[in-house]
């Protein structure tokens, strides 16, 4: 028995060193994929919010912001010109006017207005009658109305004209420059000959 009772404590003995062994790998392995999966957690977590507050501010940009004061219209003389219709006949009379954001940015405009008027007569002058006598064309020419002001004048682009950019260069290149305050461009007359 002795042999026996001498040989049962060894064994004893030996059992909680395994069994302890075992359990730290195990609280190891455990904490080792709570802490994997808190930092999977965190990375989804921020790259969603990543995601929500780009689109937020694309939104926001998208969005036309409310100014408190009604807009100012800054008209512009009528404009005959040439289009470029094959022969040369034909031609568009259009009366223009800006709508922008309030006075001070319309006396401010008259200080360019020389470099505006003759960029839209060269912006009509490539146009075809078939073009401007489309709904389409008309807003096409206004867009790029308002974009060759943004150009001149130092401001933000419209997004329509800022062609193959991506959201964040975007945003990147749009924080470089002021607010576009050109609203729409408003045309009172056209007339297509």
């Amino acid at each position: 028995m002795s042999a026996a009772a001498t040989a049962n404590p060894a064994d004893a003995a030996a059992k909680p060193k395994k069994s302890r062994k075992l359990l730290f790998i195990l609280i190891g392995v455990v904490v080792t994929a709570l802490l994997a999966g808190g930092g999977a957690l965190y990375l989804l977590k921020k790259n969603t919010a990543d995601e929500y507050a780009d689109e937020e501010e694309e939104a926001a940009l998208a969005e036309p912001q409310r100014s408190e004061t009604p807009p100012a219209f800054l008209p512009l003389e009528n404009m005959v010109v040439n289009l470029a219709d094959p022969g040369g006949n034909r031609f568009a009379q259009i009366g223009i006017s800006l709508q922008i954001e309030n006075e001070k940015i319309g006396e401010e405009m008259k200080k360019f207005m020389p470099s505006i008027r003759s960029s839209v007569l060269l912006l009509i002058s490539q146009r075809t009658s078939d073009e401007l006598l489309q709904l389409a064309g008309k807003e096409k020419l206004a867009l790029d109305i308002v974009a060759e002001i943004s150009r001149i004048m130092g401001y933000r682009m419209p997004e329509s004209a800022e062609g193959g950019a991506t959201g964040t260069e975007k945003i990147k290149r749009k924080s470089k420059l002021p607010p576009n305050p050109v609203q729409a461009v408003l045309f009172s007359s056209f007339i297509v000959q």
